[in-house]
């Protein structure tokens, strides 16, 4: 049976609800404060629809964060180097990590938002578990490297949207060093597993 097309008006109110969460969350000092409520009537539609629409308030923050993140798959599944598969292992996880990285920093509300919602741990959630497979796959193509679980784990934290959180806003690390220093971080790691 073919999927069905969403109605025209469905579409649409999507789109405005996607954007009113976007801006809401952009904006806003803590993700607790955007609520179902402030995305319908900013979005201009019911509750219910955002309801029918996302399920609940974690499927409309996941829906955004995919939207907000398409870029970066797609770049990740089929772009060219340093994010693409034809990347070698070792240029590729230190570009899939600072583009994380960025990706947090430009969307920090809505990052912590997703993080702090779900399942009771955020290492079973949906987006964490493709990372972590990605990295965990792409180490284990770098000759004498161990653990590749234990490392994808450890390179993750380092992007985790509460310590990103921390470092720009109370730590007031600059971008470009936080950037730095998880390349730094990284090349460290790496060039551990390297044959001596």
């Amino acid at each position: 049976m073919p999927e069905r097309k969403p109605r025209k008006d469905a579409a649409r109110n999507r789109v405005a609800v996607l954007a009113a969460a976007d801006a809401l969350f952009a904006r806003c000092e803590s993700p607790d404060e955007v609520t179902m409520a402030d995305v319908a009537a900013a979005a201009g539609v019911g509750k219910g629809t955002l309801f029918r629409a996302f399920g609940d308030r974690t499927g409309l923050i996941r829906a955004l964060y995919e939207a907000r993140l398409e870029p970066v798959s797609n770049a990740v599944e089929a772009g060219p180097p340093p994010l693409g598969p034809a990347t070698p292992p070792l240029q590729r996880v230190p570009a899939l990590l600072d583009a994380l990285l960025c990706f947090k920093l430009d969307n920090r509300r809505l990052a912590l938002a997703l993080e702090e919602t779900g399942s009771t741990s955020p290492y079973q959630a949906e987006h964490y578990e493709r990372w972590h497979s990605l990295l965990q796959a792409m180490l284990e193509q770098i000759p004498g490297h161990a653990d590749s679980d234990f490392t994808a784990h450890a390179l993750l934290a380092a992007t985790r949207a509460d310590l990103v959180e921390h470092l720009a806003a109370l730590e007031c690390v600059p971008r470009e060093r936080m950037r730095a220093q998880l390349a730094s971080f990284t090349a460290r790691v790496l060039g551990s597993s390297q044959p001596k």
